[in-house]
């Protein structure tokens, strides 16, 4: 069975800023190869018109190789949608879900393949409460912001994590990998 696999990024302080981050080279190669890995990436609505911001560097590279990687990457990898306002999708690798959350994952996973990614805050914490990640990769940034979106918000079980690794970059930026080890209520 495939996994579902939580890729985010945050602050220190538990946040989730984009605009906060410091990527880098090898932030943006750790990112290519991990969507080069998978099947899928899940999006929400915010998320995924955040990630419209690479498309253009398709046709137009940058000329910063680990840019111009992350872009082809994140340009070719499946990606599924999930909102209940947008209509229409213009990125040709990308299309609306088709049915609710919790029974596309399950049909996802059910099906063979490469890992699936979950690249949205609010897909992730509606999947934590649904106990259907089996990965988390949180790269936290060296950063404190003080004050913003909350990576982990109203969930109301206890959830133990199962720390399986890290991965330490030399810009200070750490990906944490865990497992679910189990749910409290």
């Amino acid at each position: 069975m495939r996994k579902i696999i939580a890729a985010f990024n945050m602050t220190l302080d538990g946040f989730c800023d984009h605009t906060a981050g410091i990527p880098d080279e090898e932030i943006h190669k750790h990112y290519t190869d991990l969507l080069n890995q998978a099947d899928v990436i899940l999006y929400g609505r915010i998320t995924y018109q955040l990630m419209e911001y690479w498309r253009p560097y398709v046709k137009n590279p940058s000329g910063e190789k680990s840019m111009d990687d992350f872009a082809q990457a994140i340009d070719k990898i499946p990606k599924i949608v999930f909102s209940n306002s947008l209509k229409n999708i213009e990125w040709e690798s990308a299309k609306l879900a088709a049915g609710e959350l919790k029974e596309e994952v399950l049909k996802l996973k059910q099906q063979t393949g490469k890992d699936i990614l979950v690249g949205s805050r609010s897909l992730i914490i509606q999947l934590m409460k649904l106990n259907l990640i089996d990965e988390f990769q949180l790269c936290v940034y060296p950063v404190v912001v003080g004050n913003g979106l909350p990576l982990f918000e109203n969930i109301n079980s206890r959830i133990i994590l199962k720390l399986l690794r890290t991965q330490t970059f030399s810009g200070g930026s750490v990906i944490l990998y865990y497992e679910p080890a189990r749910t409290i209520d």
